[in-house]
C-alpha cells in the first residue's frame, strides 16, 4: 500500500514535526525522485553534489540524491534497491536492520495487489485497490517480531543491525535487505549510484530462481 501524498508549505510540516500542531497522521518526506535536488533546490548548496570517492571508485555520478525527514513512527518496512547507497544522517539517528542478498532463501516474498492511501470525505484514511495493476512481490514480515510460525525459515536468516548517528554514513551495497526507524525528526541525505549489473547480480537472481522452485517443490 503506497502512502498518500501530499504538498504542504514546508514551513506547515515543520510545525508537525516540532510538535506545534498536532496530528493523527504520520508525516515523511521521503519521496525518492532526487527530491533534493528537484524539490528542495534551496537546500542543495548545503550538502555535496555527491560523494568524490565514490563517484571515482564507480565511474559514474549519483543517479538521484534524496533528502529525508520525519517523525519516529515512520517506519520502512523490508525491502532491497538497486543501488549503491551512500545514506548521510545529518541530525538524528538512523536503525537499520540489514540482511545480505545471500538470505533470499530465507526472506519471504508474497505477491499483492497494489494500492494507495486515500483521504475520505470524513477525514479518516482508506485504502483504495489499484485494480488494474498486476500484482506485485513484497515481503509481509516485519523482521522486528517475525512471525516465525508462519515463516519458519526466517529463523535462519542472519541479521545486522546498526545504528548511524549525525555526521555518519552508511555504505548500503545494492540488493542488501533493510528495514528502517529513525529518531523523531532525523533529516538525512542520501547518494543513490546505479547498480552495475554484472556477477553479483547474476548470482542474486539464480538465488532467487533457486528459492522459488524450491517452494514448489
Amino acid at each position: 500500500v503506497m502512502p498518500e501524498e501530499r504538498q504542504m508549505p514546508f514551513m506547515d510540516f515543520l510545525d508537525i514535526v516540532e510538535k506545534k500542531v498536532t496530528s493523527p497522521n504520520v508525516f515523511y518526506v521521503q519521496k525518492q525522485c532526487s527530491n533534493l535536488t528537484e524539490e528542495f533546490p534551496e537546500l542543495i548548496c548545503d550538502v555535496q553534489p555527491d560523494i568524490p570517492w565514490m563517484s571515482e571508485a564507480l565511474g559514474k555520478k549519483p543517479d538521484a540524491v534524496n533528502f529525508w525527514l520525519g517523525e519516529a513512527a515512520a517506519v520502512t518496512s523490508l525491502h532491497k534497491d538497486h543501488y549503491e547507497n551512500l545514506y548521510c544522517v545529518i541530525s538524528g539517528e538512523k536503525h537499520f536492520l540489514l540482511h545480505p542478498p545471500s538470505d533470499r532463501p530465507f526472506i519471504p516474498y508474497e505477491l499483492y495487489q497494489p494500492a494507495t492511501y486515500r483521504v475520505s470525505e470524513e477525514g479518516s484514511f482508506e485504502i483504495v485497490d489499484e485494480k488494474t495493476a498486476d500484482k506485485v512481490p513484497w515481503i509481509p514480515l516485519d523482521p522486528l517480531n517475525p512471525d516465525l510460525e508462519r515463516y519458519p525459515d526466517y529463523a535462519q536468516a542472519k541479521p545486522l543491525q546498526c545504528t548511524v548517528k549525525a555526521g555518519e554514513m552508511l555504505y548500503l551495497p545494492s540488493l542488501w535487505f533493510h528495514h528502517v526507524q529513525q529518531s523523531h525528526g532525523c533529516i538525512a541525505v542520501n547518494y543513490w549510484y546505479d547498480m552495475e549489473y554484472d556477477l553479483k547480480y547474476s548470482y542474486y537472481q539464480l538465488l532467487d530462481c533457486l528459492t522459488n522452485a524450491v517452494k514448489v517443490l
